[in-house]
């Protein structure tokens, strides 16, 4: 049996129903959190402020679907249900404003991971906003020119294409941006039997949910989707916009909970250390020197920021091992 649009519809409806569900339940945990931990002054006001933006908007989502649902089926039936509507071009008004806001938060985050480096996000935020430029006019051509197609018109698959690979392109730079920052700072110390972070598989899940990996994933799959004009494309579209909340609340959620990166490299002890053997002077004997550089610790919202600097210390006489065992152990970012 062929995938109709109007049965992709349905069934997409039926998904986002469920995500809603699930997406109600953790913004309502991690208000809680949120309620806990902002005296402590770990979330500022902008993560807050997006985070509960998001929420309304997704919620504004589904309602305008579900309005369709009961409204639509109660008129004509299950034929003709996914043909475009008022409330359904809001609604696709608000599958990118989600986006743009999931975007923010992903970016925000980024920037805050790389120590506030506005240079970072400067690619990732441009391409976030000429993505939601493009649905704009996609949204402005399809009222012009085909107002009730179910899925745009072939001449408009260019230009929705790039309202979608925009901010996957978005969501790859800054997800591997995210990625490399926290595994570069969640490496074993060579030579150490000691890890820095948790187990190997921990720590995976660790990098996929706090990079936004899962939004990311949703993200591709419905551009490939759009772009060959397949009707489940339909179904992808309204789970992802549940996922755009999602992905950032299972963020903040883990943050609350003391459990992100940040706050797992803090507890630990992060060095680096070179040790350099080099000859001794007059009396012929060994020294080994000891030198670190600075180190910079900080939470996701940059607060609590602590720099310590240690001094070189030169050890002489001290029956340490070769000194070519050891090599630089990485510190934490943040």
């Amino acid at each position: 049996m062929q995938l109709s649009n109007d049965l992709a519809a349905l069934i997409g409806f039926a998904c986002e129903a469920v995500l809603w569900g699930a997406y109600s339940v953790l913004f309502v945990v991690s208000l809680i959190i949120l309620g806990q931990t902002r005296l402590s002054g770990s979330f500022s006001n902008p993560i807050v402020y997006l985070h509960c933006l998001i929420f309304l908007s997704c919620t504004t989502h589904f309602a305008l679907e579900f309005n369709h649902f009961y409204t639509t089926l109660n008129a004509i039936g299950v034929t003709g249900y996914a043909n475009e509507t008022s409330s359904l071009v809001g609604a696709d008004f608000f599958i990118s404003f989600i986006n743009l806001l999931g975007d923010f938060v992903l970016i925000y985050r980024c920037w805050m991971v790389w120590g506030k480096n506005y240079l970072i996000i400067i690619i990732p935020f441009l391409s976030s906003i000429a993505g939601f430029s493009c649905m704009i006019a996609v949204l402005y051509l399809l009222l012009a020119t085909s107002p009730s197609a179910p899925v745009p018109p072939a001449a408009l698959v260019p230009l929705g294409t790039a309202t979608y690979v925009l901010p996957l392109c978005t969501n790859f730079i800054v997800t591997a941006l995210i990625v490399f920052r926290i595994w570069s700072s969640s490496r074993t110390v060579p030579g150490s039997s000691i890890q820095i972070g948790q187990g190997v598989t921990r720590r995976a899940m660790m990098l996929v949910i706090e990079s936004g990996a899962i939004y990311l994933a949703f993200q591709f799959l419905f551009v490939v989707l759009f772009s060959i004009q397949h009707p489940a494309q339909a179904i992808l579209a309204v789970m992802a916009t549940q996922v755009y909340g999602i992905a950032p609340t299972l963020i903040i959620i883990r943050v609350g909970l003391g459990i992100s990166s940040e706050n797992s490299s803090n507890t630990m002890m992060s060095t680096r250390i070179r040790w350099i053997a080099r000859p001794g002077e007059e009396s012929g004997t060994s020294a080994t020197h000891l030198a670190d550089g600075l180190i910079t610790e900080t939470d996701m919202e940059g607060n609590h920021t602590k720099e310590l600097k240690l001094d070189t210390v030169e050890l002489k006489d001290v029956g340490f091992a070769t000194p070519s065992n050891y090599e630089d152990a990485p510190s934490s970012p943040v």
